[in-house]
């Protein structure tokens, strides 16, 4: 397996405009622009069992990311309508984001080869970065787990 395209800590986040749950246009150099520090994670299908653990953990505990000045952004390659019913179904407060293409995925090493159930497949690699207001990485997980993984960031976060 090649991390080659992984972002790592100091690298400049390449630039996106995605279409959201609402059909918005969203740039991640806007975002940051207004001094916001964007945690953008990375997720393969909205409604599916961990996925939905994994937003459903980043809603629960929005309130404390946003206190530390942290926007917070799910990417999938899901379309724009099933996203606007995932966030429905579990009352998500977070933009959503629709990457089809996996064009974003890509730039950021968050699409690839990957194991799943012991065998290499091509696949979105379950991942968390931090961007920060001058659209550096401060913080690059990739691989994680959809259970837990909310709470060790926070408390990464909360140093």
């Amino acid at each position: 397996m090649s991390d080659e395209n992984r972002l790592k800590v100091g690298d400049v986040a390449p630039d996106f405009a995605l279409v959201d749950d609402r059909g918005e246009r969203v740039s991640l150099y806007e975002l940051t622009a207004q001094g916001q520090r964007v945690l953008v994670y990375f997720y393969p299908r909205a409604n599916t069992p961990g996925c939905t653990k994994e937003a459903c953990d980043f809603r629960d505990n929005l309130g404390v990311l946003n206190d530390l000045g942290v926007e917070v952004v799910g990417i999938s390659p899901d379309k724009p309508e099933k996203l606007a019913k995932f966030r429905k179904d579990h009352g998500l407060t977070f933009r959503l984001l629709s990457d089809p293409e996996k064009e974003v995925m890509s730039a950021w090493g968050a699409f690839g080869e990957k194991k799943n159930y012991g065998k290499v497949v091509q696949g979105v690699i379950r991942s968390t970065l931090m961007v920060e207001a001058d659209n550096t990485v401060s913080l690059a997980k990739y691989n994680v787990r959809a259970t837990g993984h909310v709470a060790r960031i926070v408390k990464e976060l909360n140093g």
